[in-house]
């Protein structure tokens, strides 16, 4: 495992991020609060899931409090697309500086139950990336079901053919 592994996760996370970001602006607001059956039940509510959770676990790595924004945000569309990016980017500059000689360290966190867990850094980054993906793909198919159809792949192999 190496530092420019994760790095390059960071890069992808990022460029999906923004297209992700470029089809929410496409769609109204009724779309953007339309009630799916999913893993959460609106555009909005995945969204701002995937928000917290790379917000909280970049709070985690650098041994801060976490804030779980999912529990009180009430941003607007535009200020969800702008918040996505910013935490992203966060991560993204958290990688860049990460000690690559820390990688198998382990990070000590609390889970939101309360629960106490230990786990090495390099398996916790490719859990977040892969957290984003796996609510990235659930939001393509939510996308469709509000009737928005100007879908963009967001592959990982999409990304390294455009690097």
């Amino acid at each position: 495992m190496n530092k420019q592994y994760f790095i390059e996760l960071a890069d992808f996370n990022i460029w999906a991020t923004n297209i992700f970001c470029s089809m929410l602006t496409q769609i109204s607001n009724e779309q953007w609060q339309q009630k799916i059956v999913s893993s959460f039940d609106t555009i909005q509510e995945t969204t701002l899931h995937i928000i917290s959770a790379e917000k909280a676990w970049l709070q985690r790595f650098k041994i801060e409090p976490v804030e779980w924004l999912q529990f009180n945000y009430k941003g607007s569309k535009d200020e969800h697309i702008e918040l996505w990016k910013q935490a992203s980017a966060d991560l993204k500059n958290f990688i860049d500086v990460f000690d690559e000689h820390q990688l198998e360290t382990i990070l000590h966190y609390k889970r939101l139950n309360g629960e106490e867990k230990s786990t090495p850094f390099y398996i916790m980054f490719a859990h977040v990336f892969n957290h984003s993906t796996f609510h990235r793909g659930q939001l393509i198919t939510m996308l469709r079901q509000v009737g928005f159809t100007n879908i963009k792949s967001t592959d990982l192999i999409g990304f390294y053919r455009n690097k």
